[in-house]
């Protein structure tokens, strides 16, 4: 908790985050009372209870057993911080800088698909989120928002995309362009989801969004991929179930690739971009990291898609230890899956990771009351983060 009138508020370079504690004290003198738990665990039950069926397998659903979340969680449990006393924090900074953006905190909105099926606002909402934080927000190419609205609803705020490459040259090259002509100047390719993971619940209810027309927004605004459905006889404004299924269809479903192409997408990323940021997301092994160095990747998220989509694997944390060890001061490495609390960011960044996105906690966020308790959700998070940014651990890229 932090007084308003603290001398050293008006010293800090970053917003004084811990207010927000204080100001859930303060509610009742003013007839009020906080929005919500922010505890996880019960803002997650909440968001189950607003979700219908639906909604809530896909946000919740985990590959095979889901045993890849469950050690997600455990390896963040098994590393433990030991705090430091009587250092002074007065003038903590939380402020870092990602990809030539300095933003507010080493946390960003991760890319997660089809938003509008947790709330109308959608994409959008989470964007402006992200906007009035100073974060950097990541637009999925599953996102059932289009680019260029989603770019609106971010203004000035830092905001890459993260690309799930079709096999469609063309149709490639027209999303990397309309992203960069829309203000995403960082390109992110996720390389573990060539196919969806078996997720029982979401196959036993048949739960597929695309197929019933819904959530393909940021395919259907697209020039190449409508020229495409006409191309099939099919009408993308009145068919929306075949242009919804061609549309992913077109981007995950069974076709994989390999390293071999990624010197031609980083080279048009590059070009249409003048240069800026290519990274891949999904590296959970020192030789899958090595190999993003040797091809001049600029940066590698160490992510097992928080468990969506191999049952069985190593927990990415455990593997970003690894891994940064390995090239941490050759590329810039990013961590996401299973986070749940400012604590689990300050021990991904001690353990070598750069910055962190954070995925379905702002989920939850948004199911239960849209994006105002999504902003809500987030100053709560950084405000704990705000607090261990001081004498509870060493320093950025040291050990917990």
């Amino acid at each position: 908790m932090s007084d308003a009138n603290n001398p050293h508020v008006k010293e800090r370079t970053t917003p004084q985050w811990a207010l927000y504690q204080r100001e859930n004290f303060w509610k009742p003198n003013e007839g009020q009372a906080p929005l919500f738990n922010t505890d996880p665990h019960k803002l997650e039950a909440r968001a189950k209870e607003k979700l219908n069926e639906a909604g809530w397998y896909y946000a919740s659903s985990n590959a095979g057993l889901s045993t890849t979340h469950l050690a997600n969680r455990q390896s963040f449990f098994r590393h433990r911080i030991i705090p430091n006393a009587l250092v002074d924090t007065n003038r903590r900074d939380t402020t870092t800088t990602i990809f030539g953006h300095k933003v507010s905190a080493p946390i960003g909105f991760a890319p997660i698909g089809i938003n509008k099926i947790y709330h109308p606002s959608g994409e959008a909402a989470v964007a402006s989120i992200a906007q009035e934080l100073n974060l950097p927000y990541c637009l999925s190419t599953a996102g059932s928002t289009a680019i260029e609205r989603v770019a609106e609803a971010n203004g000035s705020g830092p905001r890459f995309f993260q690309l799930y490459m079709p096999h469609d040259d063309e149709l490639t090259l027209s999303l990397l362009t309309r992203a960069w002509n829309a203000g995403f100047d960082a390109l992110i390719l996720t390389t573990d989801t060539w196919q969806l993971g078996w997720r029982h619940d979401d196959v036993a209810h048949a739960n597929y969004a695309f197929y019933r027309g819904f959530g393909a927004d940021l395919g259907l605004s697209d020039p190449v991929f409508r020229a495409r459905c006409v191309e099939d006889g099919i009408d993308p404004d009145r068919d929306l179930v075949a242009a919804s299924s061609k549309w992913i269809d077109s981007i995950w479903h069974g076709r994989a690739w390999s390293w071999d192409k990624i010197p031609w997408l980083i080279a048009q990323w590059k070009r249409i971009s003048g240069g800026r940021p290519f990274a891949i997301k999904g590296i959970q092994s020192v030789s899958d990291a090595r190999k993003c160095v040797q091809y001049g990747v600029d940066g590698i998220v160490v992510s097992n898609h928080a468990g969506r989509q191999v049952d069985g694997a190593i927990a990415s944390l455990d593997a970003l230890e690894k891994i940064a060890e390995a090239v941490g001061e050759e590329i810039y490495v990013m961590f996401d899956s299973g986070v749940r609390g400012a604590s689990d960011v300050v021990k991904a960044v001690a353990l070598g990771a750069r910055f962190v996105f954070v995925g379905r906690l702002w989920v939850w966020g948004l199911a239960v009351g849209g994006g105002g308790w999504g902003a809500a959700c987030y100053e709560g998070f950084v405000g704990g983060f705000g607090y261990f940014n001081g004498g509870c651990w060493v320093q950025f890229g040291g050990r917990v």
